[in-house]
């Protein structure tokens, strides 16, 4: 099984993230990931994946312009893939959460099944998708680990054979 972590990254923050992530996502080496940035996406690997997890940065209350552009010119197909986003900040003030809805929009309009985990897994909840202020603290970049785990895990619960 296959999961693609994309992301855009200005300072590195986001890069971290998704590095967090797909290290929970692996599962302990059951399921291959591959993170990238949207300069050198690997089409192959996220074609062959059954989830996708977007990432970027969160630039004026909102998804940053690198990555807008990318999932606007990308002729990757993503329907009928679990869809997941994560964002990160420089402060807390709301706008990661208008981010990652508006890259969950993208997915949706792709085809994508989008998946959180939200509140059914109980604590830590992780509404939208996981959100990292600057490098994180511990509990986020837990938090982070714990979001790719959760996605991983749905991933081979619908897709698994058997």
């Amino acid at each position: 099984m296959k999961i693609s972590v994309i992301y855009h990254s200005v300072s590195g923050n986001t890069q971290h993230a998704a590095e967090l992530i797909a290290e929970g996502a692996r599962l302990g080496g059951e399921v291959e990931v591959k993170s990238m940035n949207i300069d050198e996406v690997d089409e192959a690997f996220i074609t062959e994946s059954k989830a996708v997890i977007l990432g970027c940065p969160t630039h004026r209350g909102n998804l940053s312009w690198p990555m807008k552009k990318w999932i606007e010119t990308t002729r990757l197909k993503l329907a009928g893939k679990i869809g997941s986003v994560f964002a990160t900040a420089g402060y807390i003030g709301g706008g990661a959460d208008f981010a990652e809805m508006e890259l969950i929009a993208h997915l949706l309009v792709m085809g994508a099944l989008v998946y959180s985990g939200g509140t059914a897994l109980g604590q830590p909840n992780i509404h939208f998708g996981a959100v990292v202020i600057k490098d994180g603290d511990e509990a986020q970049r837990d938090r982070a680990q714990l979001f790719g785990e959760r996605v991983a895990k749905k991933t081979l619960e619908l897709f698994s054979k058997g």
